[in-house]
C-alpha cells in the first residue's frame, strides 16, 4: 500500500520563559492511501499536538520542533514556505476541529464560511461556488441545505454544525482529512451518523483519514489501523483487530478495561493506575446482590416525587402572536434515598429542563415537585434558600462553573458559609481541607486556582463543592461527558463511593448510555419532552419497549463485533 503521509522521528516541545517542556517524543507513523488511521489516547497524550504539527498550525512563539520530518508527497512540511503551506492546507490536507461552535465564526452565515474556503483555492463563479456549497451540504446530509446556507451557527444543532465543518473540510477534495475528536460532545445517535458519514465520504472520495479520539470503541467502528498514544509517545501501533483482540501494551489494556460495559456491572471500574500497578478488581455485582439492594431501596418512601410536570416556553411571533413550545410534557417520576436515577435522551429532549425544574432554577408551568412531603413549586425565597442546601448540582463543565479568580478552597468554603455550616471559619476551613482529601485531592490545594488543575481534578473540585453543604439529592448533569475514559472511571468510582458513604441520591444525566447503565438503578428515557420509558435500567437495556430507545441503545459504540 502506498504511503501518502510519513511522520519520522518527530519531537516537539512547548517553550515557556525559555524553558522547554517536551510533549512529543520520537513520533513515527505513516498514513497510506485510502486508509483510516485511528489515533487514541487521553488528554495530554499528544494526539492533537501531532495533528497540529502535520497541519503546521502550532504557534511558533510557544512551540519548537526539536527534530523530525513530516513528509507529504516527498515534501517536508516542516521546511515548507508559508506560500506552499497555504496551498496545501484546506486543499490537500484538511482538518475537522473538535468544537464546531469555536471553529465556526458566530457572526458569519454557514454558507459564506464554506464559500470562502472554496474561493481561496478554486476559480469558480459565484453561482458555481454556491451550487457547490449546496451540493456539499446535501452530501453531508444536512436537512434543507438552503436554510443552513443562510443560517448562523447558533441557529443550527451541534450535529448540524459538525456537518458544516465536514463540508468545509472536504470542499476542495483533499487527499487527507484530519478529524480531531469530531464527535466528543454529540449524542450517541448523532455520533453514529457522523461516523457513518465519514466512512461513506472516505469510500466515495478515496480520502485518507486520521481519526483522533479518546474512545477506543469509537475508533474500532471506523479505523483500519490504530496508534495508541500515552505521554507524548506512540506506545502501540497495529491493526484495529489486533489492538482490540490482542493488545500488547498495558496502557492499551487499561483503556479497553476502563469503559463501562453494558453486559456486566463491575463493583469498581479499573483505572489506568489499577492496570499499570496490577491492582485491577474485576468483581461483579451479581443479579441477586442488585435485586436485594433494590428491594430494600424501594420499600421506603421516595425522597422526591414529581407529578405531571409541564414546562412551557413562549416566543413572540409577530405583533400580537405568541408561540408556545412545551419542553417537558406531563413528566412523573420518583427518586428514593440512596438511588441513582438515570436520565437519557438526545439533545433537546428535555433532560436539562427537567433538572432545572427540580433545582427550582426554572419554575415549572404545571405539576407538583414533592420533596420530603412538600411541594417545592410553592416555596417562598427563604424556603428555597434552605432547599438549595438539600439539592445540589454537579455541572458538565467544571472550569466554566468555577470562578477563575477565586481559589478553589474559597469556592468550596463559600456555600458552607452561606448555609452557616460549622461553628466558625477555622472549623469550616478544616471541613474544606477534609473534603479535598475525600475527593482525591490534597488539603494543600486549598490556595490554588482552577487553571492549575486538570479537567478530572476540576471535576473533583465541583463534586467537593456540591457535597460541602451535606445535600440529600445531587443532580449530575453530564458531569463526566468531557472527561477521558480513565479519568471518567475515577470520577464514577468516586461518585459511587460517596453515595455509599453518605447515602446520597443521584439524578444522573448523560448522553453516554453505557455510563448511565453502569451508574443507574432505574432509568428514564426522554424524547421530545416526554418520558418514553421508565423502568429498571437492566430491563430497559435488555428489552427496550419503544423504537426510540432501541435506536439509542443500538447507537452505543461497541468496539469490534
Amino acid at each position: 500500500m502506498k504511503s501518502l503521509l510519513s511522520v519520522k522521528n518527530l519531537s516537539v516541545a512547548f517553550v515557556k520563559e525559555k524553558k522547554e517542556n517536551q510533549v512529543l517524543h520520537d513520533i513515527n507513523f505513516q498514513l497510506n492511501e485510502n486508509e483510516i488511521l485511528g489515533v487514541v489516547g487521553e488528554s495530554g497524550s499528544g494526539k492533537s499536538v501531532t495533528s497540529l504539527a502535520v497541519m503546521q498550525l502550532l504557534n511558533p512563539k510557544i512551540s519548537k520542533v526539536l527534530e523530525g520530518e513530516i513528509l507529504y508527497k516527498d515534501k517536508d512540511l516542516l521546511r515548507a514556505s508559508n506560500a506552499e503551506l497555504r496551498e496545501i492546507r484546506g486543499n490537500d490536507i484538511s482538518m475537522i476541529f473538535q468544537e464546531p461552535m469555536s471553529a465556526l465564526n458566530p457572526s458569519v452565515k454557514c454558507g459564506k464560511q464554506v464559500l470562502e474556503i472554496i474561493q481561496t483555492h478554486q476559480n469558480l463563479s459565484k453561482k458555481e461556488t454556491k451550487d457547490l456549497v449546496l451540493n456539499l451540504f446535501e452530501k453531508v446530509k444536512l436537512p434543507i441545505p438552503e436554510r443552513v446556507f443562510k443560517a448562523y451557527p447558533h441557529e443550527i444543532s451541534g450535529g448540524q454544525k459538525q456537518r458544516v465543518m465536514i463540508a468545509m473540510a472536504i470542499a476542495n477534495k483533499p487527499k487527507i482529512l484530519i478529524a480531531d475528536e469530531p464527535t466528543t460532545a454529540l449524542d450517541v445517535t448523532v455520533q453514529k451518523e457522523i461516523i457513518s458519514l465519514l466512512k461513506q465520504l472516505q469510500k466515495e472520495e478515496k480520502l485518507s483519514i486520521i481519526f483522533i479520539s479518546h474512545d477506543l470503541d469509537l475508533i474500532a467502528q471506523i479505523s483500519d489501523r490504530v496508534n495508541v498514544m500515552y505521554k507524548g509517545k506512540i506506545v502501540e501501533s497495529n491493526t484495529v483487530n489486533n489492538i482490540f483482540n490482542n493488545p500488547k501494551n498495558n496502557y492499551t489494556k487499561a483503556l479497553l478495561q476502563s469503559k463501562p460495559k453494558t453486559s456486566e456491572r463491575l463493583k469498581r471500574l479499573p483505572t489506568i493506575k489499577d492496570v499499570l500497578n496490577d491492582t485491577v478488581n474485576l468483581d461483579i455485582i451479581t443479579e441477586q446482590e442488585r435485586s436485594d439492594r433494590l428491594e430494600d431501596l424501594y420499600n421506603k418512601a421516595p425522597i422526591l416525587e414529581i407529578n405531571n410536570l409541564v414546562k412551557n416556553y413562549y416566543s413572540n411571533n409577530g405583533l400580537f402572536k405568541k408561540e408556545q413550545f412545551t419542553a417537558v410534557n406531563n413528566a412523573s417520576l420518583k427518586v428514593f434515598k440512596g438511588e441513582t436515577l438515570g436520565l437519557v435522551g438526545e439533545s433537546g429532549c428535555g433532560k436539562s429542563t427537567l433538572s432545572n425544574a427540580i433545582l427550582m432554577i426554572d419554575k415549572p408551568s404545571e405539576g407538583e415537585i414533592i420533596y420530603k412531603g412538600k411541594d417545592i413549586t410553592k416555596f417562598n425565597k427563604k424556603e428555597l434558600k434552605t432547599l438549595r442546601k438539600e439539592i445540589q448540582i454537579i455541572f458538565q463543565d467544571p472550569f466554566a462553573s468555577l470562578n477563575p479568580k477565586i481559589k478553589i478552597g474559597e469556592a468550596i468554603l463559600e456555600p458552607i458559609t452561606v448555609h452557616n455550616i460549622g461553628s466558625d471559619k477555622k472549623e469550616r476551613i478544616k471541613k474544606v481541607e477534609n473534603l479535598l482529601e475525600k475527593v482525591g485531592l490534597s488539603s494543600l490545594d486549598f490556595n490554588k486556582y482552577p487553571h492549575e488543575f486538570s479537567g478530572g481534578q476540576r471535576q473533583r473540585i465541583g463534586i467537593a463543592r456540591a457535597i460541602a453543604v451535606e445535600p440529600k439529592l445531587i443532580v449530575c448533569d453530564e458531569s463526566v461527558s468531557a472527561l477521558d475514559i480513565s479519568v471518567q472511571a475515577q470520577v464514577l468510582n468516586l461518585l459511587n463511593d460517596l453515595k455509599d458513604n453518605y447515602n446520597f441520591s443521584y439524578i444522573f444525566i448523560s448522553h453516554d448510555l453505557s455510563v448511565v447503565k453502569y451508574m443507574s438503578d432505574k432509568l428514564i428515557v426522554m424524547n421530545k419532552g416526554q418520558i418514553e420509558e421508565y423502568d429498571d435500567a437492566d430491563k430497559i437495556y435488555a428489552n427496550p419497549k419503544t423504537e426510540y430507545t432501541r435506536k439509542l441503545i443500538n447507537s452505543i459504540p461497541k468496539g469490534l463485533k
